[in-house]
């Protein structure tokens, strides 16, 4: 008599970003396991380093079958729909996928406010591949005097401003309000020190207004000539889940809670940018996205294996900006991603950066070959957890 194999449990992980690759190659953990990666693009997006694409000095992309591990299956296509309570994703192109447990690891992009005229029709992003790339279009039909301005002074904006001026072009770098807000006062004069010695002009306290094909007009009245206008301000997440009737926060990122399950459904765990757990979701960074993929995939094997998840338990280091291809500033942070007084500026610095970016994909490669060697920093403080922070059964 043939002895009948037990069937293979059946995951699915929706996006092949930092969080869901790592967390697809983390599940290989066991031989039972069936693995689907579900992505919109056929090749990995190096979110990290889109700045450098869009400006010609850098690819930004990686091929999947250097990443994933034996057994993976790739499905190129989007997801319209989580049929939670059949276990089903039904995709764009028609096809439907059923599914024991489901990573929910869609990322976020980068929007444009509809308030600001001008702004969603003419302004450009590095916020996504696409767009990165019609920028990098743009600007090499542009003279390498046409004025370039850069809105918003966050981490992704300060990078893109670093390199544009690097190259020779006349940037603006429109904040808002502070020149980094999430770094220390040391962080931030390293950072302007730089974008002077490069010849940015930072514009502190003062908003974009309206975006003109050949201008910015500033919320002060002033109008600032722009060839061609980067809008790097404001974050954004598919609204996958909120069209698959699960909960989410005010932006909507899956609400779950500390073993990053969501509160609604057992079989669903998320990870990356787009997940929220007890309501206090991490920063937007791969230093976050990678544990996250690995803890939300420890969640799924834990469950399989019927034994208790662990909570969410990570911790920062700091955060490392490139300032162009030869300088760059490391804010140092304690645990819980708030930031010390204390900053690297230079070209070690910009060492440091290079080193991160590259060894981000090693990580995702080294943990393909050898599921379970993925090592994260663990210990940070969590935020007061929140109504949203309860556990679920599965039924």
């Amino acid at each position: 008599m043939t002895e009948l194999s037990a069937p293979k449990i059946n995951v699915v992980v929706v996006g092949g970003g930092y969080a869901g690759t790592l967390a697809a190659n983390h599940l290989r953990r066991r031989a039972d396991v069936d693995i689907t990666l579900v992505n919109a693009r056929p090749v990995f997006v190096e979110r990290i380093r889109l700045h450098q694409l869009a400006c010609d000095t850098g690819a930004a992309t990686a091929e999947y079958d250097t990443l994933l591990g034996e057994g993976i299956r790739l499905v190129v296509d989007t997801v319209e729909r989580i049929d939670a309570a059949d276990r089903r994703v039904v995709l764009g192109s028609g096809t439907e996928l059923d599914y024991d447990y489901l990573i929910y690891a869609v990322g976020s992009t980068g929007v444009t406010p509809s308030q600001v005229p001008g702004a969603a029709e003419l302004a450009h992003s590095v916020a996504d591949l696409e767009s990165a790339q019609r920028l990098r279009y743009a600007l090499a039909d542009l003279p390498l005097a046409s004025p370039v301005t850069v809105v918003g002074a966050g981490l992704t904006g300060i990078e893109t401003a670093s390199e544009l001026a690097e190259q020779g072009r006349p940037v603006t770098l429109v904040c808002g309000g502070l020149l980094g807000p999430s770094l220390s006062a040391r962080g931030r004069r390293s950072v302007a020190k730089r974008l002077r010695a490069l010849g940015v002009n930072v514009l502190e306290s003062v908003a974009a207004r309206e975006v003109r094909w050949d201008a910015v007009v500033l919320s002060d009245g002033a109008v600032v000539p722009s060839a061609a206008t980067v809008w790097t301000a404001g974050f954004a997440v598919p609204d996958l889940a909120a069209r698959s009737g699960l909960r989410t926060d005010s932006v909507g990122r899956l609400l779950t809670d500390e073993t990053l399950t969501s509160i609604d459904d057992p079989r669903i765990v998320a990870a990356g940018d787009a997940a929220a757990p007890s309501g206090q979701p991490l920063r937007m960074s791969c230093q976050a996205a990678g544990p996250l993929g690995a803890q939300a995939a420890n969640t799924v094997l834990s469950r399989i294996a019927g034994s208790t998840p662990a909570a969410l338990n990570q911790a920062f280091v700091g955060q490392c900006i490139s300032l162009g291809r030869s300088h760059g500033t490391f804010q140092l942070a304690r645990t819980d991603d708030t930031p010390v007084n204390v900053a690297l500026g230079g070209r070690v610095a910009a060492s440091i950066k290079e080193a991160i970016c590259k060894g981000t994909l090693w990580a995702i490669r080294r943990e393909a070959a050898k599921p379970g060697s993925y090592y994260w920093l663990k210990g940070g403080k969590r935020p007061a957890q929140s109504p949203a922070d309860r556990r679920v059964a599965l039924p």
